[in-house]
């Protein structure tokens, strides 16, 4: 089914369970990496995913379909896991070095990420970036979102998210070489 048919199939209240699961099964993964990759424990993004898709539910009906279904499902996502995040340093009155540190420290103790030393790097640089560079980088590296459809889910023009992702990949290039 098109995201169209499931949309209208979620609109007709005798389908509107089967549509939801439907999308569920569609978008889950996608969004349950592009969370994992933003705050990393497993147990965290599970909790998140809960949440986004109580709230995927609670909004549906009114989605107006001026971007595609995945670009607006990708924007509740990225928007609740940089909530998070902000709220894990406000509640802990963390300095940014300690939640840095903290990030790194269960990166170390990840046993999901793959164990290839470049990977790692490339891992251990991503989480030394600011949120939004975060969110911006992993969505056009690893999801190679384009940047009008990026621009739709983080809610910032595409020359901000160009200069954004162009600035986050000289931090992580320069992470390689002083790693090194």
């Amino acid at each position: 089914m098109t995201d169209q048919e499931l949309l209208a199939s979620f609109k007709d209240e005798s389908s509107r369970n089967y549509a939801f699961n439907m999308i569920m099964r569609k978008y889950q993964q996608k969004l349950y990496w592009l969370v994992r990759r933003m705050v990393l424990d497993h147990d965290d993004t599970n909790d998140l995913m809960q949440n986004i898709w109580v709230k995927i539910w609670q909004n549906l009906l009114s989605f107006k379909g001026e971007s595609q279904l995945y670009t607006w499902l990708y924007r509740i996502a990225s928007n609740e896991a940089i909530t998070f995040l902000e709220k894990k340093k406000k509640r802990y009155f963390a300095r940014y070095e300690d939640v840095e540190n903290e990030v790194f420290s269960r990166a170390d103790d990840n046993n999901d990420m793959d164990g290839d030393a470049i990977q790692e790097k490339l891992e251990r640089a991503i989480l030394a970036l600011p949120d939004k560079q975060r969110l911006v980088f992993n969505l056009r590296y690893y999801d190679e979102m384009p940047y009008e459809e990026m621009s739709k889910v983080v809610g910032t023009s595409v020359g901000a998210l160009k200069a954004s992702y162009h600035h986050a990949a000289k931090k992580v290039e320069s992470f390689f070489t002083k790693e090194n």
